[in-house]
């Protein structure tokens, strides 16, 4: 992938809705929109026409399923299929387990918010990263398979965080920066969240102990270097 921004197409049958989700997308850094389709045959012909590397899918289309047009991907020859993240409203267990054996890295139920979005394209940014990084001649390790699959699911918070740490602020802080397309200061996460700089700051180095964040440090021309938090790449 090397920079080049993961080309993202949103199928879904409520254009209002669609448009929601695409502003979403277009929030996270890595990401961009080529196209909005609402229907299988629109989005069967945006896919051949764009290529784009990845599907928000829903399921339930007006002249039929996402999970069709998944099948219908995988019995063409040519180009490879995209993969799929299946944002929809389906919850019964026969949508979820085809979206599984069809191939979908994702399952989202709606309605979500955008912090779920983005922490599930983060994911799979990150995936992406790791694998255009490997040899693709090379023989893989037992730990280099580990951290390909677990980089396709999102980091998971701590059900019962450190003493003096709520779970919903610890999630509040980690969405903040998980959204941002570049690092952010505790002073940016105080304000984007609305707690205090001390406990923006407190919440942010847990987050870097746990490994669900990390610190870069910014030079500027005098004075101390400014810390920045991320999450992902």
């Amino acid at each position: 992938m090397s920079g080049t921004a993961i080309r993202t197409l949103v199928v879904e049958d409520d254009f209002r809705v669609g448009g929601i989700h695409t502003a979403y997308v277009r929030r996270v850094a890595g990401f961009e929109v080529v196209g909005q389709p609402g229907s299988v045959d629109a989005a069967l012909a945006a896919v051949r026409e764009t290529r784009p590397e990845l599907l928000l899918l829903d399921v339930y289309l007006p002249d039929g399923s996402g999970l069709d047009i998944l099948r219908r991907l995988s019995q063409e020859t040519g180009a490879p299929r995209p993969d799929a993240i299946m944002t929809t409203a389906a919850r019964d267990v026969g949508s979820v387990r085809a979206a599984m054996q069809l191939g979908a890295i994702g399952y989202l139920v709606k309605p979500f918010g955008s912090a779920a979005l983005a922490e599930r394209l983060t994911a799979y940014r990150e995936l992406r990263h790791r694998v255009d990084a490997l040899d693709p001649a090379a023989e893989a390790d037992q730990a280099d398979v580990d951290a390909l699959f677990s980089a396709a699911r999102p980091s998971a918070l701590p059900s019962v965080p450190a003493k003096g740490h709520s779970a919903p602020t610890l999630a509040v802080v980690r969405d903040a920066v998980r959204s941002a397309r570049t690092g952010l200061s505790a002073a940016e996460v105080a304000e984007a969240t609305g707690v205090s700089r001390a406990t923006a700051q407190r919440y942010l180095s847990y987050l870097v102990r746990e490994g669900m964040a990390r610190l870069e440090l910014r030079y500027g021309t005098t004075g101390r270097p400014e810390h920045r938090y991320r999450v992902g790449s």
